[in-house]
């Protein structure tokens, strides 16, 4: 049974940080892409980052670019997303998931529950 759990969301001031965590069971995430996607208040989903599996190379969404990483702990089977910088408009449900293969447009056929991430003064 593949299970995705969210953690590390929570109420951070502008300019704070966050760190959110996925842990993984029953899929081992360095066989395939993870990625973390955001749903901001009456907003739809937004891709914010991918780790592939061919050379862990990272990709981000444009606004937040040298502000959040993405990487993984193989050994924890854990997928990770460090948040500097914060601004209101990061405030969103996080989600982590599983990316399949290479199709166009991308598709996820694992998610986990989702944390919140609300940044406000």
């Amino acid at each position: 049974q593949v299970q995705l759990v969210e953690s590390g969301g929570g109420l951070v001031q502008p300019g704070g940080s966050l760190r959110l965590s996925c842990a993984a069971s029953g899929l081992v995430i360095n066989r395939d892409c993870m990625s973390w996607v955001r749903q901001a208040p009456g907003k739809g989903l937004e891709w914010v980052s991918d780790i592939d599996n061919a050379g862990d190379v990272t990709y981000y969404v444009d606004s937040v670019k040298g502000r959040f990483t993405i990487s993984r702990d193989n050994a924890k089977n854990t997928l990770y997303l460090q948040m500097n910088g914060l601004k209101s408009e990061d405030t969103a449900v996080y989600y982590c998931a599983k990316k399949m293969g290479n199709i166009r447009p991308p598709l996820y056929d694992y998610w986990g529950q989702g944390t919140q991430v609300t940044v406000s003064s």
